[in-house]
Protein backbone atom coordinates (compact mmCIF):
# COMPACT_ATOMS: atom_id res chain seq x y z
CA UNK A 1 0.00 0.00 0.00
CA UNK A 2 2.35 2.71 -1.24
CA UNK A 3 -0.32 5.14 -2.43
CA UNK A 4 -1.33 7.69 0.24
CA UNK A 5 -4.84 6.93 1.49
CA UNK A 6 -7.70 8.96 2.88
CA UNK A 7 -10.75 7.23 4.31
CA UNK A 8 -14.01 7.52 6.22
CA UNK A 9 -15.57 5.87 9.24
CA UNK A 10 -18.30 3.26 9.50
CA UNK A 11 -21.27 4.68 7.60
CA UNK A 12 -22.19 5.41 3.99
CA UNK A 13 -23.89 8.68 3.06
CA UNK A 14 -25.80 9.01 -0.20
CA UNK A 15 -24.85 12.16 -2.16
CA UNK A 16 -28.46 13.33 -2.73
CA UNK A 17 -28.98 14.85 0.71
CA UNK A 18 -32.17 16.70 -0.32
CA UNK A 19 -34.08 13.42 -0.42
CA UNK A 20 -36.51 12.56 2.38
CA UNK A 21 -35.27 10.64 5.41
CA UNK A 22 -37.27 7.64 4.24
CA UNK A 23 -35.67 7.75 0.79
CA UNK A 24 -32.20 8.16 2.26
CA UNK A 25 -32.74 5.26 4.65
CA UNK A 26 -33.77 3.05 1.74
CA UNK A 27 -30.65 4.01 -0.23
CA UNK A 28 -28.19 3.87 2.67
CA UNK A 29 -29.59 1.05 4.80
CA UNK A 30 -28.03 -1.74 2.79
CA UNK A 31 -24.54 -0.35 3.49
CA UNK A 32 -24.92 0.53 7.15
CA UNK A 33 -25.15 -1.55 10.35
CA UNK A 34 -28.21 -1.92 12.55
CA UNK A 35 -28.43 -2.64 16.26
CA UNK A 36 -30.92 -3.14 19.08
CA UNK A 37 -31.08 -2.52 22.83
CA UNK A 38 -30.73 -4.72 25.88
CA UNK A 39 -34.03 -3.28 27.12
CA UNK A 40 -35.84 -4.60 24.05
CA UNK A 41 -34.11 -7.96 24.30
CA UNK A 42 -35.16 -8.25 27.95
CA UNK A 43 -38.76 -7.52 26.95
CA UNK A 44 -39.12 -10.52 24.60
CA UNK A 45 -38.61 -14.25 24.85
CA UNK A 46 -35.13 -15.72 24.64
CA UNK A 47 -35.90 -17.27 21.27
CA UNK A 48 -37.15 -14.01 19.78
CA UNK A 49 -34.10 -12.16 21.13
CA UNK A 50 -31.74 -14.71 19.58
CA UNK A 51 -33.51 -14.59 16.24
CA UNK A 52 -33.24 -10.80 16.27
CA UNK A 53 -29.54 -10.88 17.09
CA UNK A 54 -28.88 -13.35 14.29
CA UNK A 55 -30.88 -11.24 11.82
CA UNK A 56 -28.93 -8.10 12.80
CA UNK A 57 -25.54 -9.85 12.63
CA UNK A 58 -26.33 -11.28 9.18
CA UNK A 59 -27.47 -7.88 7.94
CA UNK A 60 -24.45 -6.07 9.37
CA UNK A 61 -21.87 -8.38 7.86
CA UNK A 62 -23.60 -8.36 4.49
CA UNK A 63 -23.73 -4.56 4.72
CA UNK A 64 -19.96 -4.44 5.25
CA UNK A 65 -19.44 -6.47 2.09
CA UNK A 66 -21.60 -4.01 0.16
CA UNK A 67 -19.74 -1.07 1.71
CA UNK A 68 -16.41 -2.61 0.75
CA UNK A 69 -17.77 -3.03 -2.76
CA UNK A 70 -18.46 0.70 -2.87
CA UNK A 71 -14.96 1.53 -1.56
CA UNK A 72 -13.36 -0.91 -4.01
CA UNK A 73 -14.71 1.21 -6.90
CA UNK A 74 -13.01 4.35 -5.58
CA UNK A 75 -9.53 5.50 -6.62
CA UNK A 76 -6.77 3.65 -4.77
CA UNK A 77 -6.04 6.79 -2.75
CA UNK A 78 -9.50 6.55 -1.17
CA UNK A 79 -9.54 2.84 -0.34
CA UNK A 80 -9.45 3.17 3.42
CA UNK A 81 -12.35 2.32 5.73
CA UNK A 82 -13.07 2.10 9.43
CA UNK A 83 -15.50 -0.73 10.07
CA UNK A 84 -18.29 -0.29 12.60
CA UNK A 85 -17.77 -1.66 16.11
CA UNK A 86 -21.47 -2.61 16.25
CA UNK A 87 -21.35 -5.53 13.82
CA UNK A 88 -22.16 -8.09 16.55
CA UNK A 89 -24.39 -6.36 19.13
CA UNK A 90 -23.47 -7.00 22.79
CA UNK A 91 -20.82 -9.57 21.87
CA UNK A 92 -18.84 -8.86 25.04
CA UNK A 93 -21.89 -8.52 27.33
CA UNK A 94 -22.35 -11.34 29.89
CA UNK A 95 -26.08 -11.63 29.08
CA UNK A 96 -25.34 -12.45 25.43
CA UNK A 97 -22.16 -14.48 25.82
CA UNK A 98 -23.89 -17.86 25.49
CA UNK A 99 -25.55 -16.85 22.20
CA UNK A 100 -22.24 -16.07 20.53
CA UNK A 101 -20.62 -19.26 21.83
CA UNK A 102 -22.97 -21.47 19.82
CA UNK A 103 -20.70 -23.52 17.47
CA UNK A 104 -23.08 -23.35 14.51
CA UNK A 105 -23.43 -19.58 14.84
CA UNK A 106 -19.69 -19.06 15.18
CA UNK A 107 -19.08 -21.15 12.06
CA UNK A 108 -21.47 -18.90 10.15
CA UNK A 109 -19.89 -15.72 11.50
CA UNK A 110 -16.40 -16.96 10.64
CA UNK A 111 -17.56 -17.59 7.08
CA UNK A 112 -18.99 -14.07 6.74
CA UNK A 113 -16.02 -12.34 8.35
CA UNK A 114 -13.62 -14.33 6.14
CA UNK A 115 -15.48 -12.95 3.12
CA UNK A 116 -15.03 -9.40 4.45
CA UNK A 117 -11.30 -9.95 4.90
CA UNK A 118 -10.90 -11.54 1.48
CA UNK A 119 -12.81 -8.69 -0.19
CA UNK A 120 -10.66 -6.06 1.52
CA UNK A 121 -7.39 -7.78 0.61
CA UNK A 122 -8.40 -8.32 -3.02
CA UNK A 123 -9.39 -4.67 -3.41
CA UNK A 124 -6.38 -3.38 -1.40
CA UNK A 125 -8.57 -1.57 1.16
CA UNK A 126 -6.92 -0.52 4.42
CA UNK A 127 -9.23 -1.42 7.33
CA UNK A 128 -9.49 -0.40 10.96
CA UNK A 129 -11.68 -0.45 14.07
CA UNK A 130 -12.08 2.13 16.83
CA UNK A 131 -13.67 0.75 20.03
CA UNK A 132 -15.79 3.31 21.87
CA UNK A 133 -14.93 5.58 24.77
CA UNK A 134 -16.06 2.96 27.31
CA UNK A 135 -12.97 0.88 26.39
CA UNK A 136 -10.75 2.22 29.20
CA UNK A 137 -7.69 0.04 29.61
CA UNK A 138 -6.07 2.52 32.01
CA UNK A 139 -8.90 2.61 34.53
CA UNK A 140 -8.22 2.31 38.26
CA UNK A 141 -11.44 0.27 38.63
CA UNK A 142 -10.88 -3.48 38.11
CA UNK A 143 -14.38 -4.10 36.76
CA UNK A 144 -13.91 -1.40 34.12
CA UNK A 145 -10.59 -2.92 33.10
CA UNK A 146 -12.19 -6.37 32.76
CA UNK A 147 -15.03 -5.02 30.63
CA UNK A 148 -12.56 -3.04 28.52
CA UNK A 149 -10.37 -6.08 27.91
CA UNK A 150 -13.45 -8.07 26.88
CA UNK A 151 -14.54 -5.30 24.52
CA UNK A 152 -11.12 -5.04 22.92
CA UNK A 153 -10.90 -8.80 22.52
CA UNK A 154 -14.30 -8.70 20.81
CA UNK A 155 -12.66 -6.52 18.16
CA UNK A 156 -9.66 -8.87 18.11
CA UNK A 157 -12.01 -11.81 17.45
CA UNK A 158 -13.53 -9.99 14.46
CA UNK A 159 -10.05 -9.12 13.19
CA UNK A 160 -8.92 -12.74 13.56
CA UNK A 161 -11.99 -14.05 11.72
CA UNK A 162 -11.21 -11.66 8.86
CA UNK A 163 -7.75 -13.19 8.58
CA UNK A 164 -5.86 -10.25 10.05
CA UNK A 165 -3.91 -9.80 13.27
CA UNK A 166 -1.29 -12.27 12.12
CA UNK A 167 1.50 -9.70 11.98
CA UNK A 168 2.26 -6.24 13.30
CA UNK A 169 -0.26 -3.68 12.04
CA UNK A 170 -1.84 -5.64 9.24
CA UNK A 171 -4.99 -4.15 10.78
CA UNK A 172 -5.40 -1.06 13.00
CA UNK A 173 -7.57 -1.13 16.12
CA UNK A 174 -7.38 2.24 17.82
CA UNK A 175 -8.07 3.33 21.40
CA UNK A 176 -7.44 6.34 23.59
CA UNK A 177 -5.28 5.83 26.67
CA UNK A 178 -8.06 6.98 29.05
CA UNK A 179 -8.56 6.17 32.72
CA UNK A 180 -7.05 7.49 35.93
CA UNK A 181 -3.95 5.28 35.64
CA UNK A 182 -3.23 6.40 32.07
CA UNK A 183 -0.21 4.96 30.28
CA UNK A 184 0.95 3.19 33.45
CA UNK A 185 -2.36 1.33 33.68
CA UNK A 186 -2.26 0.37 30.00
CA UNK A 187 1.26 -0.98 30.39
CA UNK A 188 0.12 -3.05 33.38
CA UNK A 189 -2.67 -4.80 31.43
CA UNK A 190 -0.67 -5.14 28.21
CA UNK A 191 0.40 -8.78 28.86
CA UNK A 192 -3.25 -9.75 29.23
CA UNK A 193 -4.10 -8.75 25.66
CA UNK A 194 -4.10 -11.53 23.07
CA UNK A 195 -1.41 -11.66 20.40
CA UNK A 196 -3.94 -10.52 17.78
CA UNK A 197 -4.87 -7.55 19.96
CA UNK A 198 -1.24 -6.60 20.55
CA UNK A 199 -0.52 -6.82 16.82
CA UNK A 200 -3.34 -4.39 16.00
CA UNK A 201 -3.70 -1.91 18.86
CA UNK A 202 -2.78 1.76 18.42
CA UNK A 203 -2.97 4.65 20.89
CA UNK A 204 -4.47 8.00 19.92
CA UNK A 205 -4.05 11.33 21.69
CA UNK A 206 -7.20 12.95 23.04
CA UNK A 207 -8.24 16.56 23.47
CA UNK A 208 -8.60 16.65 27.26
CA UNK A 209 -6.22 14.46 29.27
CA UNK A 210 -3.73 12.32 27.41
CA UNK A 211 -1.99 14.14 24.59
CA UNK A 212 0.70 13.25 22.08
CA UNK A 213 3.45 13.14 24.71
CA UNK A 214 1.46 10.65 26.80
CA UNK A 215 0.91 8.38 23.80
CA UNK A 216 4.61 8.47 22.98
CA UNK A 217 5.25 6.94 26.41
CA UNK A 218 3.71 3.76 24.97
CA UNK A 219 5.45 3.87 21.59
CA UNK A 220 7.59 0.88 22.56
CA UNK A 221 4.39 -1.18 22.83
CA UNK A 222 2.27 0.07 19.94
CA UNK A 223 2.05 2.77 17.26
CA UNK A 224 0.78 6.25 18.01
CA UNK A 225 -2.12 7.64 15.98
CA UNK A 226 -1.79 11.41 15.67
CA UNK A 227 -5.14 13.18 15.82
CA UNK A 228 -4.37 16.73 14.70
CA UNK A 229 -7.75 18.09 15.80
CA UNK A 230 -7.37 16.69 19.32
CA UNK A 231 -3.79 17.94 19.43
CA UNK A 232 -4.88 21.44 18.41
CA UNK A 233 -7.42 21.55 21.23
CA UNK A 234 -5.13 19.97 23.83
CA UNK A 235 -2.14 22.21 23.09
CA UNK A 236 -4.06 25.29 21.80
CA UNK A 237 -1.81 25.22 18.74
CA UNK A 238 -1.39 23.27 15.51
CA UNK A 239 1.36 20.70 15.67
CA UNK A 240 3.89 21.43 12.95
CA UNK A 241 4.50 18.72 10.34
CA UNK A 242 8.17 19.21 11.22
CA UNK A 243 7.68 18.84 14.97
CA UNK A 244 10.24 16.28 16.26
CA UNK A 245 7.38 14.35 17.85
CA UNK A 246 5.94 13.66 14.40
CA UNK A 247 9.13 11.79 13.49
CA UNK A 248 8.82 9.77 16.72
CA UNK A 249 5.21 8.94 15.87
CA UNK A 250 6.27 7.70 12.45
CA UNK A 251 9.02 5.59 14.04
CA UNK A 252 6.45 3.97 16.34
CA UNK A 253 4.89 2.33 13.27
CA UNK A 254 8.11 0.37 12.62
CA UNK A 255 8.06 0.67 8.86
CA UNK A 256 4.27 0.46 8.38
CA UNK A 257 2.72 3.60 6.86
CA UNK A 258 1.31 5.63 9.78
CA UNK A 259 -2.31 6.66 10.14
CA UNK A 260 -3.52 9.97 11.52
CA UNK A 261 -7.02 11.22 12.29
CA UNK A 262 -8.48 14.47 11.00
CA UNK A 263 -11.57 16.45 11.92
CA UNK A 264 -12.67 20.07 12.20
CA UNK A 265 -14.87 21.99 14.65
CA UNK A 266 -18.50 22.55 13.58
CA UNK A 267 -19.60 24.77 10.69
CA UNK A 268 -21.54 26.87 13.22
CA UNK A 269 -18.33 28.85 13.74
CA UNK A 270 -19.04 30.52 10.40
CA UNK A 271 -22.11 32.20 11.88
CA UNK A 272 -19.76 33.74 14.47
CA UNK A 273 -17.59 35.32 11.78
CA UNK A 274 -14.93 32.67 11.21
CA UNK A 275 -14.37 32.12 7.50
CA UNK A 276 -13.27 29.14 5.44
CA UNK A 277 -10.06 30.90 4.46
CA UNK A 278 -8.76 31.89 7.88
CA UNK A 279 -6.62 30.02 10.38
CA UNK A 280 -8.69 29.10 13.43
CA UNK A 281 -6.73 30.57 16.31
CA UNK A 282 -7.64 29.21 19.73
CA UNK A 283 -7.42 32.57 21.54
CA UNK A 284 -9.89 34.13 19.11
CA UNK A 285 -12.28 31.20 19.30
CA UNK A 286 -12.38 31.10 23.10
CA UNK A 287 -13.62 34.68 23.18
CA UNK A 288 -16.94 33.53 21.71
CA UNK A 289 -17.25 29.76 22.37
CA UNK A 290 -16.55 27.28 25.13
CA UNK A 291 -13.59 25.02 24.47
CA UNK A 292 -15.86 21.98 24.74
CA UNK A 293 -17.81 23.27 21.73
CA UNK A 294 -14.68 22.67 19.66
CA UNK A 295 -14.67 18.96 20.51
CA UNK A 296 -17.61 18.41 18.15
CA UNK A 297 -17.01 17.32 14.58
CA UNK A 298 -18.13 19.17 11.48
CA UNK A 299 -20.33 17.76 8.72
CA UNK A 300 -17.80 18.55 5.98
CA UNK A 301 -14.25 19.86 5.96
CA UNK A 302 -15.36 23.48 5.67
CA UNK A 303 -12.21 25.33 6.75
CA UNK A 304 -9.76 25.43 3.87
CA UNK A 305 -6.83 26.71 5.90
CA UNK A 306 -7.04 23.58 8.02
CA UNK A 307 -7.49 21.43 4.91
CA UNK A 308 -4.28 22.77 3.41
CA UNK A 309 -2.55 22.23 6.76
CA UNK A 310 -3.73 18.60 6.98
CA UNK A 311 -2.70 18.02 3.36
CA UNK A 312 0.93 18.59 4.39
CA UNK A 313 0.90 15.30 6.33
CA UNK A 314 -0.31 13.15 3.43
CA UNK A 315 3.18 12.50 2.10
CA UNK A 316 3.93 10.47 5.25
CA UNK A 317 0.52 9.52 6.72
CA UNK A 318 -2.72 7.93 5.63
CA UNK A 319 -5.58 10.08 6.94
CA UNK A 320 -8.82 8.86 8.50
CA UNK A 321 -11.49 11.55 8.29
CA UNK A 322 -13.89 11.90 11.21
CA UNK A 323 -16.64 14.03 9.68
CA UNK A 324 -20.38 13.50 10.06
CA UNK A 325 -20.94 13.33 6.31
CA UNK A 326 -18.45 10.45 6.06
CA UNK A 327 -17.63 9.53 2.45
CA UNK A 328 -19.06 12.81 1.12
CA UNK A 329 -16.62 14.87 3.18
CA UNK A 330 -13.72 12.74 1.95
CA UNK A 331 -14.86 13.04 -1.66
CA UNK A 332 -14.85 16.85 -1.45
CA UNK A 333 -11.40 16.92 0.12
CA UNK A 334 -10.06 14.48 -2.46
CA UNK A 335 -11.36 16.53 -5.39
CA UNK A 336 -10.04 19.82 -4.04
CA UNK A 337 -6.93 18.98 -2.08
CA UNK A 338 -5.52 15.72 -3.42
CA UNK A 339 -6.03 15.71 -7.16
CA UNK A 340 -3.23 17.66 -8.90
CA UNK A 341 -5.60 20.23 -10.40
CA UNK A 342 -7.20 21.00 -7.03
CA UNK A 343 -6.22 23.20 -4.14
CA UNK A 344 -3.47 20.77 -3.10
CA UNK A 345 -1.00 23.12 -4.77
CA UNK A 346 -1.89 25.98 -2.48
CA UNK A 347 0.72 26.99 0.06
CA UNK A 348 -0.01 28.04 3.64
Amino acid sequence: MNTPRIGFACMYRHPERALSLKELKALEGGYNPRTTTLRWMDSVTLQVAREKLLEIAEHNLAAQIRLLGYVAQLPVGRRMLRLSSDLLPFYSHPKVLEFYRDPALMARLEQLFAAIGDTARQADIRLSFHPGQFCVLGSDRPEVVENSLAEFEYHADMIRMMGFGRQFQDFKCNVHIAGKLGAEGVRKVWPRLSEVARNCITFENDEKTYGVDDCLQLADLAPVVLDIHHCWIHESAYISPDDPRVARIIDSWRGVRPVMHYSQPPESLQALGFTAEQKLEMDDLLKVVNKRDLYLHSDRMWNDWTNAYARQFLDRFDIMFEAKDKNLAVEEFYQRFVLPTGAALRIL
